[in-house]
């Protein structure tokens, strides 16, 4: 592996691409172990830091994963792996954000949307007009925080859809959620910091706080948000640095904040003095009359830090998004995005502030919803058939999954492989839990990558399992419905 430090491309990025390419090339097999942190950073003279980006990197795009302390691997494609059972690795895979799904499956996990609802035509019309109109212009790097008219955008899009006044100079332009919620990690976290977050809650912030050897503690979630007598008795104990929390549709539960409750969290981060890190990809799909604001909408104490992804709800190859930030944080948000990757994509950022002008993302919003609407219904029809059995769920009226709660019989991780053997994906809510030792008996079901036909045809198969473990378990025949 070469590296050189005269060029101008960062250390991280030439080491991505040295072991990307040898990883394509065929000079690693299925499994291969890489070298230790510590050990290549050594070899190579260069900052320990250098190596653990550039294995993130690779990490996000499938080449390799990692297992808690064991190593990191080599993993040949992120679509082609045999899900029939649920290993020790498979299990780590997934906490770390990558789903082991075969290609043939009928996808019960993913919440990305399928390629045949992405703005195809309304995109490159932006593309082409930024090129005519920008030329190579599109191409250098914009600010660090952004490119100024697209910020401008996104000021507008924050006010029209949420009533929320930010200003342009507050808003930070980031390469999709997951780099935003690293970059606060980098910027607020000190070794030992106290973080809270919701229980159960997205794997992949867990992973980023402990990267930066953070204590992390799990509230409870409820149906309308976080325990709050929970909150309360921990908050005086730990004195966290901040809250991570998803206010609408959460990940996994898919549940939502009531506004008594965002009000006193926001009281409650300026009583104790915390952050509130908002991470905000669903809001805009609801379902029904009830649309959602985020909490950052009421927060006029400037304690909340709010991440919007466009990915989920656009399409996810587009790696963008942004973060608001609080003025005594922005000089240290900005060093971080810079050392992270120097800037977000100019050209996309050009493009994606056309496509806002124009109104083409209200227009995408109308159609995916329709399409997501009539996707929502046929899985809560299906899921209702398995009242029955003892299968539970509330309806979240938006969002792109469903939290379903098995009866005690049936083991998450055992449907999981079952599920798996027989081409149906699903994830167990196994893996969404700070604390392993939490026995949780939910499965996460997605809708945004699966036809109304394999919505169908999957919840089946769940059915199928539980009809069979229970006469295998009472021998009393149950009929199918």
């Amino acid at each position: 592996m070469l590296i050189d430090k005269n060029l101008n491309t960062p250390l991280y990025i030439q080491l991505y691409e040295n072991i990307r390419n040898l990883i394509e090339e065929d000079n690693y097999k299925e499994g291969d172990k890489l070298p230790s942190i510590r050990s290549l950073a050594k070899k190579l003279d260069v900052n320990n830091i250098t190596v653990v980006n550039a294995y993130k990197l690779l990490e996000q795009e499938g080449y390799i994963y990692s297992i808690k302390g064991s190593g990191t691997y080599i993993r040949k494609t992120s679509y082609d792996m045999d899900i029939s059972y649920m290993e020790d690795g498979d299990i780590e895979l997934m906490i770390g954000g990558v789903l082991p799904i075969s290609k043939n499956s009928i996808n019960l996990a993913s919440v990305s949307p399928t390629p045949e609802i992405f703005p195809i035509e309304e995109f490159k019309q932006s593309l082409i007009e930024v090129l005519d109109r920008d030329k190579g212009n599109a191409f250098v790097y914009p600010e660090i925080n952004g490119y100024e008219p697209f910020r401008e955008s996104i000021s507008s899009f924050l006010y029209e859809n949420y009533n929320m006044s930010v200003d342009k100079s507050q808003i930070q332009v980031i390469s999709g959620g997951q780099q935003g919620i690293d970059i606060i990690a980098k910027t607020l976290i000190s070794q030992g910091d106290c973080i809270f977050v919701e229980n159960p809650t997205y794997s992949g912030a867990i992973a980023a706080f402990e990267s930066r050897g953070a204590k992390i503690m799990g509230i409870p979630m409820l149906e309308d948000g976080l325990d709050l007598q929970v909150f309360n008795k921990y908050i005086r104990r730990y004195k966290p640095k901040f809250l991570y929390m998803m206010t609408n549709y959460q990940s996994p539960t898919t549940y939502s904040y009531s506004e008594d409750k965002k009000r006193e969290l926001i009281n409650l981060s300026k009583e104790y003095n915390f952050y509130i890190i908002e991470d905000d990809f669903l809001t805009d799909l609801n379902y029904d009359d009830n649309k959602k604001a985020p909490l950052k909408s009421m927060d006029s104490l400037d304690q909340v830090i709010y991440i919007k992804s466009f990915s989920k709800i656009f399409m996810p190859g587009v790696r963008i998004g942004f973060m608001t930030v609080p003025q005594k944080l922005f000089k240290d948000i900005v060093r971080v995005k810079h050392t992270t990757d120097i800037s977000s994509s100019g050209f996309l950022q050009r493009a994606f502030d056309l496509y806002l002008r124009k109104g083409y993302w209200k227009e995408h919003m109308n159609t995916i919803k329709e399409v997501y609407t009539k996707k929502y219904n046929i899985m809560v029809n299906e899921l209702e058939k398995l009242n029955k059995y003892g299968v539970k769920f509330i309806k979240p009226n938006g969002g792109l999954s469903i939290w379903v709660k098995l009866p005690k019989d049936i083991d998450a991780v055992e449907l999981y492989n079952e599920c798996g053997e027989n081409n149906v994906a699903l994830v167990p809510g196994k893996i969404f839990f700070v604390d392993d030792s939490i026995y949780s008996n939910y499965i996460r079901l997605s809708f945004g990558a699966v036809s109304s036909q394999e919505i169908t045809q999957g919840i089946k198969t769940i059915e199928k399992y539980i009809r069979k473990k229970y006469k295998e378990d009472s021998n009393e025949y149950l009929p199918f419905v």
